[in-house]
């Protein structure tokens, strides 16, 4: 079965983006940058692949990514298919439609639609945001990548949405870059795994 995987960045109030949802606030960080784009390049969008030396690069862990509405909408009017490598899906209670071509609807239940997508053949999925959207999905999340940068935004979106059940994850590694940048991968706890 595939996995499904938060990967975002969060400032360390917990927060991913501001009150507005711009997410530009978060330092650069060179290290994280090349570490990243060795080990997820399909994370980086189409638009920014060849640049970063990545144009033509094999999927590594994700062939599908999902994403709420806003952070769809985020990546802006002129890029209305951000990954075009990756099998693209919004989730949305509001869209009527597929928003393009290349970018399915995942209408309803979105924790039925990921585990059907979890049930299907491929790589893993990659949860890109946003906060709500992974706050109801957060009993799927099976491993969360954390780039903690050291900042405080004070208000914002939090990690994940208004989700008030706990639910429990555990250290797999954590690395620190230059700037004070922290990657932090956990795996989820799940209920029955211990032997």
């Amino acid at each position: 079965m595939r996995t499904l995987t938060y990967y975002v960045a969060a400032s360390l109030d917990g927060l991913i983006a501001a009150p507005d949802g711009t997410a530009d606030l978060f330092p650069w960080s060179a290290g994280l940058v090349e570490y990243a784009n060795t080990r997820m390049p399909e994370t980086v969008p189409t638009a920014y692949r060849a640049a970063a030396g990545l144009d033509g690069a094999a999927n590594r862990r994700f062939d599908t990514v999902l994403m709420g509405r806003r952070t769809y909408e985020a990546a802006g009017p002129n890029t209305p298919s951000p990954w075009r490598h990756l099998r693209q899906y919004v989730v949305s209670r509001t869209l009527a439609a597929d928003p393009h071509p290349e970018v399915a609807l995942l209408a309803g239940d979105p924790v039925a639609g990921v585990r059907r997508l979890k049930r299907a053949p491929g790589l893993g999925l990659w949860l890109s945001g946003g906060g709500a959207l992974a706050g109801a999905l957060l009993p799927e999340i099976d491993e969360l990548i954390v780039k903690r940068y050291p900042v405080a935004l004070g208000a914002g979106i939090p990690l994940f949405g208004t989700a008030s059940a706990p639910h429990r994850f555990t250290l797999a590694s954590s690395r620190a870059f230059d700037g004070g940048v922290v990657m932090d991968t956990y795996t989820a706890d799940r209920p029955g795994a211990e032997g």
